[in-house]
């Protein structure tokens, strides 16, 4: 394997999570009694430009199908932070109805919907039919194809190009970037959203590593990326979002009439001094992901051998490739709630737990809820709070094991 930016030879091992299945591919009941193909979840790190990757096992267009089942909008805070940035970013480029507005990856429309409530014209670029159908019921114009150069030629350029969590998701980095360059007018910006790899090192994240994470990114390594295709970083923010991320601001290099902020020397010096130019840092992570597994199975069978009821909520990627690594079958886990119904009445992949509505928790009264999406801990907690009723306890797994 060589590295999707740089094209250096890949010999440095981040972490090996052996294998399982593509997180998001949940199945019917009738699919369970068939065989399930498993892909490699090995990570490496460039050793010259510090991109964290995994090679493309299984092909980005079999990932997002026309049946992908993850909805933006059945997170309440996640909604909530779209929102925020439609109208901090609308008044920070004076955006109005002259101006034009892309999104990249707009799943069901959670947040161009806002720019619409504004008069400010977008459109939505999205490969998953599921959710283009969704955001085009809203009033959401969307391009139903994978972003890339070739696609950028026939765009009308824009004045603000985003992308929440798909920088991360891309398999040829330097065309999707590329294409970035082409669909931008001479004074426009992109902003980028994704999860900080020093946040998941810091953090022990490791469960938010699969197979639709193809990169795993520093601020370091995106600049690099952005200018080998004459884009430059002007700043950057840290959010809370994905249990830590960063959003970086960009636009093209020959446009000087916006300086670079501080703000981007200053979280460059913050990676530099935490190790991440330095291969060491990447060496013990391995036995970061084998403590947190270890750690959750002696909690797991302790509470079967006490005959106590454990569920879990939230049917979420990172969710899964916990319990993969971790070999958690459904009969240590009931079940797990979700919101979405487009995942209710499926099953987990390799581990097999039914997903179900909110209305099983009340009815078996659990001892235990396993909170699998630790991101969003904070709006599951408010919602399931009646659980106290009976002394039900929450656990989350990640960046510990938390019993509260």
């Amino acid at each position: 394997m060589k590295c999707r930016f740089c094209k250096t030879e890949l010999s440095n091992v981040f972490v090996d999570l052996v294998n399982s299945p593509a997180s998001n591919s949940y199945l019917t009941k009738e699919q369970l009694d068939e065989p399930e193909v498993f892909y490699p979840l090995k990570i490496y790190v460039c050793e010259y430009c510090k991109l964290v990757q995994i090679d493309e096992y299984k092909k980005s267009n079999d990932i997002f199908d026309k049946d992908y089942a993850y909805f933006s909008s059945y997170s309440t805070s996640w909604l909530a932070h779209s929102k925020n940035y439609v109208d901090m970013i609308s008044k920070k480029l004076s955006l109005d109805s002259c101006s034009f507005v892309t999104e990249i990856a707009s799943n069901d429309g959670y947040l161009l919907q806002y720019f619409k409530e504004k008069n400010i014209p977008c459109i939505g670029i999205e490969p998953t039919s599921s959710t283009a159908k969704v955001a085009r019921e809203k009033g959401i114009e969307v391009i139903e194809d994978f972003f890339g150069k070739k696609l950028a030629n026939g765009l009308k350029k824009s004045d603000l190009i985003l992308g929440n969590n798909v920088l991360a998701h891309i398999p040829d980095i330097n065309d999707f970037v590329n294409g970035l360059k082409i669909a931008l007018k001479n004074d426009g910006t992109v902003t980028m959203e994704f999860p900080h790899l020093l946040n998941i090192i810091k953090e022990n994240q490791f469960d938010t590593i699969y197979h639709e994470h193809f990169s795993y990114l520093s601020l370091y390594t995106v600049e690099q990326i952005f200018k080998s295709q004459d884009l430059k970083i002007y700043d950057v923010e840290k959010l809370s979002t994905h249990g830590g991320s960063l959003r970086i601001y960009a636009t093209h290099s020959e446009n000087n009439s916006i300086k670079i902020s501080a703000n981007v020397k200053n979280l460059l010096s913050e990676e530099k001094d935490f190790g991440l130019l330095d291969l060491g840092i990447y060496k013990n992570f391995q036995e970061k992901a084998n403590k947190i597994k270890y750690d959750l199975l002696v909690f797991l069978l302790q509470a079967k051998k006490e005959n106590k009821r454990v569920v879990a909520y939230g049917a979420a990627a990172k969710g899964n490739t916990l319990l993969n690594y971790a070999g958690v079958k459904n009969d240590l886990i009931a079940f797990v709630v979700d919101k979405s119904p487009y995942k209710q009445g499926k099953y987990l992949p390799a581990s097999h737990i039914p997903i179900v509505d909110e209305k099983n928790i009340i009815e078996i009264k659990p001892d235990y809820i396993l909170i699998l999406p630790w991101n969003i801990k904070d709006e599951i907690l408010d919602q399931l709070v009646y659980v106290k009723d009976w002394n039900c306890k929450f656990v989350v797994a990640v960046p510990k094991l938390e019993i509260f």
